[in-house]
């Protein structure tokens, strides 16, 4: 393995390679700003510009879109709840309330260094464990998938702030939602009302854009106009407890990220939300998660690098994509005249390890580039409000109107972000119904490859694969277990009440003693004695 690390550092490291990387990661963190993008849209756009350059410094010019994108897709949804792209929309429900208290500064230098920790140990997993964890990832099928989606589910209790019932009905909503267009049993128009632009299904960023953006700037705009923040230089420093804080769940949301990354399909998204899942159940500060815990932040920005990682696993290993972006990168592969698989590692060996070492050259970059850079943008938040808001909302309508070129979803963003003002002004969890929107038809394709695969004998399936029982039980345990765990301490704790209470009226019946010392009585009577004589 060092043999072929030499080679990967010495391809990348050329003044070429470097050249590019950094302008394929400076391109993806503007690509990540603009709402709608994204970077599998980011990246296909630009892979025609890719052609004349050697296959390597491509590649590596991609990959740093990719990369870069999922950092500049943070920056706006912490700053302005204006997620770049559906990975961060985690990262909007605590960075932006950060942001909101004057912390943007730390908010966005979390974000970045929790990022780069996730992918240095991600990529060095990548060098050392690629073949053993494509194996793992070629076990799981659609039973597997399917488990792993209903788990995805099972998180509903972390989001639903306290209220169960109404956080499944609004991931029901979310789920129904995501039922709009072709089905993939039947391919049949599924609730489109006749709308052709119904038929792909309602589109996902248009409805964070209108649900977190346009939902939030209409909120405040209801409340007043409030005063610009003061974002002070010297108040955007990182401090001890900042750091001792985001250790733990960077920790966590790297190896969330990573094992769900390597899962054919899956996908950053799904990961960012079970990372915070995650914190919202183990984190010591759980009950401040949603109102800008810095842990809320650490933790998806971390399982979302971690997951981008990940993902090229099966795409390099198995030539499966791990996700949209990848699926993307796979096609500019064959476009190279470059096929992934299990040999690519052996036939390729300079292109393979050079794109490998070159993923820790475009973090380092990335974070060079936003840590001193995070108290610059957290300066657009003490802009008056009155300029602000034009500002957000031209970002969102033509980041939405970019992604298709057509009036449809600027109409999406509008009815979507009615809706988000209202959840917010009826204390609706908004966060429920993006997991079910995310994970609904992931869920239904899973299925539906499930039944095919039994003849319609799905409990077969799923009972002869002892992977999906394993994850189906730790689901059963994280939907079940805390109401369960909180009766249990609930009567322990009356219990004790009680018992307490019944010591106290045990000590209430006993009957009062007093005990006088002897010499105090001796010399009382003494002095009786001496009144007496004087008398």
């Amino acid at each position: 393995m060092l043999d072929n690390l030499l080679i990967g550092f010495e391809a990348a490291l050329s003044l070429d390679n470097l050249l590019w990387c950094f302008i394929g990661v400076l391109l993806g963190t503007v690509i990540g700003i603009l709402p709608g993008l994204g970077s599998a849209t980011g990246v296909a756009i630009l892979i025609p510009l890719t052609l004349t350059l050697d296959p390597l410094t491509a590649l590596i010019m991609l990959a740093g879109i990719y990369h870069g994108s999922q950092y500049g897709a943070t920056i706006t949804a912490i700053l302005i709840a204006t997620p770049g792209e559906a990975s961060s929309v985690v990262s909007t429900l605590d960075g932006y309330q950060m942001a909101r208290k004057g912390r943007a500064g730390q908010a966005l230098a979390i974000s970045a260094i929790s990022a780069f920790a996730a992918s240095i140990v991600t990529v060095i997993l990548l060098f050392t464990l690629a073949q053993f964890f494509a194996n793992i990832a070629l076990g799981f099928g659609p039973v597997e998938i399917m488990a792993i989606m209903l788990l995805g589910f099972a998180t509903i209790s972390m989001f639903s702030s306290g209220n169960v019932l109404l956080g499944m009905a609004m991931c029901v909503v979310g789920v129904l939602i995501g039922t709009v267009g072709i089905d993939m049993g039947t391919g049949v128009a599924r609730f489109t009302f006749g709308s052709v632009d119904l038929f792909s299904g309602v589109p996902f960023i248009e409805v964070m854009i209108g649900l977190f953006a346009l939902g939030e700037l209409l909120n405040q705009l209801d409340k007043g106009q409030p005063k610009p923040i003061k974002a002070r230089f010297r108040d955007l420093m990182l401090t001890k407890e900042d750091f001792r804080r985001s250790g733990a769940p960077t920790v966590r949301g790297t190896v969330i990220g990573f094992l769900v990354g390597i899962l054919p399909g899956a996908g950053s998204t799904l990961a960012s939300f079970l990372a915070y899942g995650t914190e919202k159940r183990f984190s010591k500060h759980r009950k401040e998660m949603g109102r800008g815990a810095i842990e809320g932040v650490a933790a998806p920005d971390a399982a979302t690098s971690a997951a981008a990682n990940g993902a090229f696993i099966p795409t390099l290993t198995l030539g499966v994509p791990g996700g949209a972006t990848t699926a993307v990168l796979l096609g500019a592969f064959l476009l190279y005249g470059i096929t992934p698989g299990p040999l690519l590692f052996e036939q390729e060996p300079r292109l393979v390890w050079g794109l490998l070492v070159s993923f820790l050259i475009g973090h380092l970059l990335l974070l060079l580039l936003n840590l001193p850079l995070a108290p610059v943008f957290a300066q657009l938040l003490r802009l008056r409000y009155g300029y602000l808001y034009p500002l957000i909302i031209f970002t969102a309508l033509i980041g939405a109107f970019a992604i298709s070129n057509n009036t449809f979803s600027l109409w999406v963003v509008i009815v979507f972000g009615i809706v988000g003002y209202l959840m917010k002004r009826m204390n609706f969890p908004i966060a429920p119904l993006v997991l079910g929107l995310v994970i609904g038809p992931m869920f239904e394709k899973a299925l539906v490859q499930s039944s095919a695969l039994g003849g319609g004998d799905l409990l077969g399936v799923v009972v002869a694969s002892p992977t999906a029982i394993v994850i189906l039980v730790v689901a059963a345990l994280l939907l079940v277990g805390p109401p369960v765990f909180a009766m249990i301490r609930g009567r322990s704790a009356t219990g004790l009440k009680i018992a307490d209470a019944d010591a106290m009226m045990e000590e209430v019946r006993e009957p009062v003693t007093t005990s006088v010392p002897t010499e105090y009585l001796a010399s009382s009577r003494r002095k009786k004695a001496k009144k007496r004589t004087k008398k």
